[in-house]
């Protein structure tokens, strides 16, 4: 069928949307950073792995990134190459099948990697090892997402390594973004070159993780261009990596929800929807932000929650919490309405889960000539299985 992206009125449940034409945007964009950076740009999969859209992102991009079992079989099996695995701890059964996956194995300490770099030679003698290492200074603000606050369990900082690295060591992996900026990414490769260069000629790769976000508008992606040039004057042995998530799946499509109910307490108005914070969109409880919702906006700090058309937004499920608020609408909304959850498809689809039982949302892609394809669509048996 035929998809209104503006006001998808076709669509009366819940469902995910991406839009193949914004998708192929940012993937565009990304191959030419990626072309006249001359490094190699992948796709994290704990940001985004609908692996249904992956025969788009093969004509773009020829690798992805993996931090579990199961994300490197996606790897192998629904992308078509071998994963860039990296993972806090390997469990002993499964570091066999995950080397089997894996094209780049990166290890976070060295206690895991003298205990398994051998096994991991001997299951597949062509992955290429790699060590996680903490420069000890990142701008993330919320201590929940950055890697390098103190007390971290990621990486291996300076004054632990050897200063001649084992001989299968062959790379770093340093991750220290989220959703940044070039300007942050200046900041942190003084930090990076100034604790681990020495350590770059027995090296073959480096890999500066993810949380790159240069398809974000105001983007400086010449900076970064001109940055990554920069390494390969410096050290042009080495071949630069940059795994991000969220730069692929960043303004690609929304969450479509409906109002159930209205309901009042002490003055405060909230619109119940058939979607849920805590299920469908933790990001924004866990970070937290106040996601945009179209056609509303957040009132400003004089606005009262008993206002005309102000509302508090619901989840449906027991949680208490499961709720954020206020949203000024144009109209006041009606059982039936939509409202529509905009940026909803990165660090979202790969984290819903099924608490409460609740349906859970559709996904769907939009395609460049205007058709809905359904994707998968959940129903009472995707709960029942979980639950065995």
């Amino acid at each position: 069928m035929k998809i209104d992206l503006n006001t998808f009125e076709s669509v009366s449940t819940p469902t995910y949307i991406i839009e193949e034409k914004r998708l192929r945007r940012n993937l565009e964009l990304i191959r030419r950073v990626s072309d006249e950076a001359d490094i190699d740009i992948i796709l994290a999969f704990k940001a985004f792995a609908l692996w249904k859209t992956f025969p788009v992102f093969r004509e773009y991009i020829s690798a992805t990134t993996a931090s579990s079992l199961y994300e490197a079989r996606l790897a192998r099996d629904e992308f078509g190459s071998l994963a860039h695995t990296y993972s806090p701890a390997y469990a002993d059964y499964e570091i066999d099948d995950i080397a089997r996956c894996s094209s780049h194995l990166t290890f976070n300490s060295l206690s895991q990697y003298s205990r398994l770099h051998a096994r991991v030679k001997a299951v597949n003698p062509a992955v290429s090892i790699g060590l996680r290492v903490n420069p000890e200074y990142s701008e993330v603000g919320t201590d929940l997402y950055n890697p390098c606050a103190p007390g971290t369990r990621f990486g291996i900082v300076a004054d632990k390594l050897p200063d001649v690295l084992p001989e299968d060591v062959e790379g770093f992996h340093c991750h220290c973004h989220c959703e940044s900026g070039a300007d942050v990414f200046q900041r942190t490769l003084e930090h990076i070159t100034g604790k681990f260069s020495k350590w770059f000629g027995q090296l073959k790769w480096i890999n500066f993780g993810g949380g790159h976000l240069m398809t974000r508008e105001g983007y400086d992606t010449g900076l970064l261009v001109s940055m990554m040039c920069d390494i390969h004057r410096r050290y042009p042995h080495l071949r630069i990596i940059l795994e991000p998530g969220s730069a692929f799946g960043w303004q690609t499509g929304a969450l479509v929800s409906q109002v159930v109910d209205i309901v009042e307490d002490h003055g405060i108005k909230t619109a119940i929807l058939n979607v849920s914070f805590t299920c469908h969109m933790p990001d924004c409880l866990e970070m937290p932000y106040m996601p945009a919702v179209r056609g509303a906006e957040v009132p400003d700090d004089r606005a009262s929650s008993s206002d005309e058309n102000v509302y508090r937004l619901g989840g449906n499920s027991c949680l208490s919490g499961d709720f954020m608020g206020m949203w000024r609408f144009d109209k006041p909304l009606v059982v039936g309405d939509k409202v529509i959850f905009e940026d909803m498809l990165h660090y979202t689809t790969v984290k819903t889960n099924m608490f409460n039982g609740i349906t859970h949302p559709s996904i769907a892609m939009a395609h460049s000539d205007g058709t809905l394809e359904m994707l998968r669509v959940y129903g009472y048996e995707d709960y029942r299985s979980r639950m065995d």
